[in-house]
């Protein structure tokens, strides 16, 4: 099992008060080649499980149980250990590329730098990369944009040069935060079509967050819906979207606009 989830609580403190646990003993596992869809509205906790999983939670935060990441346990590794972790075997999207993405820095450095500091590439060879990536997600007139800052580009290319920088130094994980949040319907389609060509030709595992049971449906394997923090079910993506097994899964798919639904064939 490449990532297992056991029994993750994760609560924030706060000044001279108690702390807050907003997420409930989670567990979950994903298998190598593998594709988990976590879905649920917002505040259920999703981004949280996210950044535990890859070791960036705040400071106030604390996070029990276990995060085993090939046998690692991610919650008793050091700062270092992590870094190292980060990008070269996980490799995150983050929610909204405007913010993730430095403004200051031209988008085809913001994806050598990783090359260069963590893979000794020279800025000759991590350049010709970084253009191979921009390539690979369909940037157009790539050789024009790699010298590009994030406000000259669209929501949709931004998002696209954030995929490349998680991708950059071949992650044997990918998690994705919400990636077509605040993308129109088909700049959406588009980034989930990349997303499921690269997974499949990279042979990488995927966790896809999303509050969209629509997006979630169109790549992932299996399912796991949240709902405060806590899982209210999980199983076979197929099996979720057709026989729901809790009454908050139904309530999101019965939300789900009946065009969208008869298109997925899922079921009340």
């Amino acid at each position: 099992m490449m990532l297992d989830v056991k029994d993750l609580r994760v609560a924030f403190r706060r000044e001279n008060q108690p702390a807050t646990e907003v997420v409930h003993g989670l567990s979950f596992s994903v298998k190598r080649g593998e594709t988990l869809g976590i879905v649920g509205e917002s505040g259920s906790g999703k981004s949280v499980v996210s950044l535990a999983t890859i070791g960036l939670l705040p400071g106030t935060a604390q996070a029990t149980g276990q995060i085993l990441f090939n046998g690692q346990d991610i919650l008793t590794l050091p700062e270092p250990d992590l870094c190292t972790l980060r990008g070269d075997k996980i490799g995150m999207i983050f929610q909204e590329p405007m913010t993730a993405l430095n403004p200051a820095m031209r988008v085809g450095a913001q994806i050598a730098e990783g090359l260069i500091l963590k893979k000794g590439f020279s800025k000759k060879a991590a350049r010709a990369e970084a253009l191979r990536l921009l390539n690979m997600v369909q940037i157009p007139r790539a050789a024009e944009r790699i010298d590009s800052f994030p406000h000259e580009m669209s929501g949709g290319q931004r998002q696209r040069v954030g995929i490349a920088i998680a991708l950059a130094l071949q992650p044997d994980l990918l998690i994705a935060d919400e990636p077509t949040t605040a993308l129109d319907v088909t700049v959406q389609a588009e980034i989930l079509n990349i997303l499921d060509d690269l997974i499949t030709e990279l042979g990488i595992s995927l966790v896809l967050i999303s509050h969209d049971l629509g997006v979630i449906a169109r790549i992932t394997d299996r399912t796991l819906v949240m709902y405060r923090g806590a899982e209210m079910e999980q199983g076979p993506t197929e099996d979720i979207l057709r026989r729901p097994g809790h009454a908050y899964t139904r309530k999101l798919l019965a939300a789900m606009p009946s065009r969208v639904r008869a298109s997925l064939e899922v079921g009340p």
